[in-house]
């Protein structure tokens, strides 16, 4: 690399939507931000209206047979994908994401696979949907949950921030991401800081015994307890050996 030559993102993220606005509180803030700021994480949004060539700037039109609601058309999204490819050398080609309640669930495996991309495109839907054409550009489709929003731009942010905790040097502790909540398949241990005790509520003893081998074992025991109450249908693919910790919020 050439001196003074900037060096390339860890991830970069390119978000088309037409509501770029919704973004800039959330990539102004905490985690996200100071990741910029340092260089490792690299996120542009693209106004969807800019790949229009009407007087109203339409990205949406009636469907065809008929039925409620607009859809989204392909032209501009094909436009602004094209566009933003052509930013990056030859060679070099985005993971093309589409947020939709259709896609596959989203995980934390999910985003650990999609922080190793390097460069992701993420497409966010809205109204009914995207024509289906637009799914020739798109790698996958991503849904948060079984439920619909008004448009993918929460669910992007969603997916940009869990991802983003996978990506080397935007979490402070080089052991923080293998050490979360559903790396290990088990919800979160309890935790507890000072004071010792609160309102007669004391922490566990185990926790201030310095027994290293003690604390993991209570840990686990605890994590597995948890999830066997909340959420027991992430027991069969919970690995019976490792160490599960809380998520930060």
């Amino acid at each position: 690399m050439a001196r003074g030559a900037r060096r390339p993102a860890h991830l970069r993220v390119d978000v088309v939507t037409i509501f770029p606005g919704m973004f800039r509180a959330v990539l102004g803030e905490s985690i996200l931000k100071r990741a910029q700021a340092r260089g490792v994480l690299d996120i542009r949004l693209h106004d969807l209206r800019r790949f229009t060539h009407d007087r109203r700037r339409s990205v949406d039109d009636r469907p065809y047979g008929g039925g409620p609601g607009m859809v989204l058309m392909p032209g501009p999204i094909y436009e602004a994908v094209e566009s933003i490819r052509q930013t990056e050398p030859a060679g070099r080609r985005p993971h093309v994401v589409l947020l939709s309640p259709s896609g596959s669930p989203f995980t934390s495996a999910r985003a650990q696979r999609l922080a190793a991309r390097r460069w992701l495109i993420l497409l966010c839907g809205h109204y009914e949907g995207v024509d289906e054409r637009v799914l020739r550009l798109v790698r996958e489709s991503v849904s948060i949950g079984d439920y619909v929003l008004t448009g993918g731009e929460l669910p992007a942010m969603v997916v940009m921030d869990a991802v983003a905790r996978f990506v080397p040097g935007v979490v402070g502790h080089a052991d923080a991401t293998a050490e979360e909540s559903f790396t290990g398949g088990l919800l979160e241990y309890p935790q507890y800081t000072r004071p010792a005790v609160f309102r007669t509520m004391a922490v566990p003893s185990v926790l201030r015994s310095g027994d290293h081998r003690a604390i993991a074992r209570w840990r686990r025991l605890q994590a597995t307890a948890r999830t066997a109450a909340r959420r027991p249908d992430l027991l069969g693919a919970a690995p019976r050996r490792g160490r599960t910790l809380q998520s930060a919020t």
